[in-house]
């Protein structure tokens, strides 16, 4: 059986419960240093079976302000985690999750161990290392240097997970 055959098998969804669970994991979003309102947008197009929701219908499902909505799109925008997309023969614009978006989120991050990597050893150089300081800053340029070749070759597994057409555990 198909997976088009099995998702037209499905029931109706409870919309309670999955609002219940956009609820659950935009607050897990946040508490991770999310926006609140972007956290909500985000999970609530994490759900959409078209993984896409116009800012009317966005506004609706969590009950939000057209004002909201901008100000989490605006957000969700600038962070590449989601884009922006005319309705054809409209000029509605529906939001849209990124392909991959998980992983162009984690290859941001790593970006940004790098940029912070190179600014603490300058960090540690200026201070010395034979200060206090400057050992401690040294040994987190280090840390971060571990993340970011951890985080390479974690990447580089997904990469290939993904092509092999693993199924999710």
């Amino acid at each position: 059986m198909g997976t088009d055959e099995r998702l037209a098998e499905r029931p109706e969804r409870d919309e309670e419960a999955v609002s219940r669970f956009v609820e659950r994991f935009a607050g897990e979003l946040t508490q991770a240093g999310m926006q609140r309102m972007a956290a909500r947008v985000f999970a609530a197009l994490l759900v959409s079976d078209k993984a896409a929701l116009t800012a009317a219908e966005l506004g609706e499902q969590l009950r939000i302000s057209p004002a909201a909505v901008s100000g989490a799109v605006r957000y969700l925008t600038q962070v590449n985690m989601i884009g922006r997309e005319r309705d054809p023969g409209s000029r509605r614009e529906r939001y849209v999750l990124h392909e991959g978006g998980w992983y162009e989120v984690f290859t941001r991050r790593d970006e940004v161990l790098l940029r912070w990597r190179k600014t603490l050893c300058e960090g540690a150089e200026t201070l010395g290392a034979d200060t206090a300081a400057g050992a401690r800053i040294a040994e987190t340029a280090e840390f971060f240097r571990f993340l970011h070749d951890e985080m390479t070759q974690i990447m580089a597994r997904w990469r290939q997970r993904q092509s092999a057409g693993s199924p999710p555990d």
